[in-house]
């Protein structure tokens, strides 16, 4: 068995978890996939695999050979496909990062659409409010929402999200009147930061007013917000499709709907130094369609 093969082998039984099931995915005996994972060790040298009675799980050195292995058999195989210039026949394991409230609200709901498009295809995905190391985590393709900070990166933009102050009916009716952006400093807020202050510059026609939220409670992550909003801890500067449910139901409301804010900036972002692959291409196409679903539901 050349040392392709090899490769291409333990990559299926670690993904598989056994060597069995890994036999019966690429249609082989157990021993023959067994003997491949064996010799492989020898070559390299180190132990690939931990065996027990539980099953099997990589080694440190065989998760690290298994991530770069992983991407190079994925390779391969997109080459083949593009031989046949065959494209809706994508196949492998793509590696997706996402911020965890994004991805839960608005791309999981709609992420059987992708799956039915490319039935050959696997898709991890990474839901974390972290700027992710796409190369250092072995990621194909993530999302970013708001600036990009590493001008090295392989980026495209997928648009931009309008931002609002929303707060809970309920949370208004016991709270002072909210007229005009200089209000918000009488108002409880939530924020991301924990920044003592937090400076927004509304904008009315030609009227511009800049002032700055003073939050009691600073949250790490989107889904944070959304629950103290939501539990009437206060108001949050945040993007519409964060709360998208429930501005449709009613059960969280915009405010000074006559201003408006900075939009929020939505990208696509591929590792650099390497080429994208077609399955990073074919996920930012289908994130293009799915931002454009979101602006208009």
């Amino acid at each position: 068995m050349d040392r392709l093969q090899a490769m291409l082998t333990f990559v299926r039984v670690v993904e598989s978890g056994s060597f069995s099931a890994a036999a019966r995915l690429m249609h082989m005996g157990q021993p023959a996939v067994s003997k491949a994972v064996a010799q492989l060790e020898r070559q390299l040298g180190v132990q690939l695999l931990l065996r027990s009675a539980h099953g099997l799980t990589p080694t440190d050195a065989g998760q690290r050979y298994f991530e770069r292995v992983a991407r190079i058999v994925s390779d391969t195989e997109e080459a083949d496909a593009a031989v046949r210039d065959s494209t809706v026949n994508l196949q492998g394991r793509l590696r997706v990062a996402v911020p965890t409230t994004f991805g839960r609200l608005q791309i999981v709901p709609r992420l059987g659409m992708f799956l039915k498009a490319h039935p050959r295809l696997d898709v991890d995905l990474e839901l974390d409010d972290r700027r992710v190391d796409l190369v250092a985590e072995g990621i194909d393709v993530a999302i970013r929402v708001g600036p990009l900070n590493d001008s090295a990166m392989i980026a495209r933009s997928l648009g931009r999200g309008r931002r609002s102050v929303i707060a809970t009916p309920s949370y208004l009716a016991g709270a002072q009147a909210l007229e005009t952006p200089e209000d918000l400093g009488l108002h409880q807020a939530v924020a991301y930061t924990r920044d003592s202050g937090l400076k927004y510059t509304f904008r009315r026609q030609e009227e511009e007013m800049s002032v700055t939220l003073h939050a009691r409670l600073h949250v790490s992550a989107a889904e944070g917000i959304r629950a103290a909003v939501m539990a009437d801890l206060g108001l949050a500067i945040a993007a519409d499709w964060m709360f998208q449910p429930e501005l449709q139901s009613g059960t969280a409301v915009r405010c000074l709907t006559s201003w408006t804010l900075p939009p929020v900036d939505l990208w696509v972002v591929f590792p650099s130094g390497r080429l994208v692959s077609a399955k990073a291409r074919a996920f930012s196409d289908f994130m293009t369609k799915l931002v454009e679903q979101i602006d208009t539901e």
